[in-house]
């Protein structure tokens, strides 16, 4: 499975739209968008890599009060055993009335066919 599978799965739950890169069509009051940062070849031996160390940043994006969504999506992030590496608040963007909060996350995954 990848980082973008778990985290779609993970969140769904909560009910909110959750898009991959940008959200396309007319953003509602409340939604994530998922980037991926990184796709790293961490861990060698044998000259031959075997764990995948994969990255991305959900962008919560809130024209109300962001508190609680946060604390759901980090609670929906770690019950999947996903590791948190970063959660700040980017800011509010005076043109689309939207809070900006972002979480970045990683897991480690074993190479398919290894």
């Amino acid at each position: 499975m990848s980082l973008l599978k778990e985290l779609n799965s993970l969140l769904e739950p909560i009910g909110i739209p959750i898009e991959t890169g940008v959200f396309s069509g007319k953003p509602p009051d409340e939604y994530v968008v998922i980037t991926p940062m990184a796709d790293r070849l961490e861990f060698y031996a044998d000259n031959q890599a075997h764990t995948v160390i994969a990255e991305a940043r959900l962008s919560l994006f809130s024209k109300r009060n962001y508190l609680s969504l946060k604390e759901q999506l980090t609670r929906a992030i770690l019950s999947g055993e996903i590791t948190i590496t970063d959660r700040q608040y980017i800011g509010f963007e005076n043109d689309t009335k939207y809070h900006h909060y972002a979480i970045d996350v990683m897991k480690e995954y074993e190479m398919e066919g290894m």
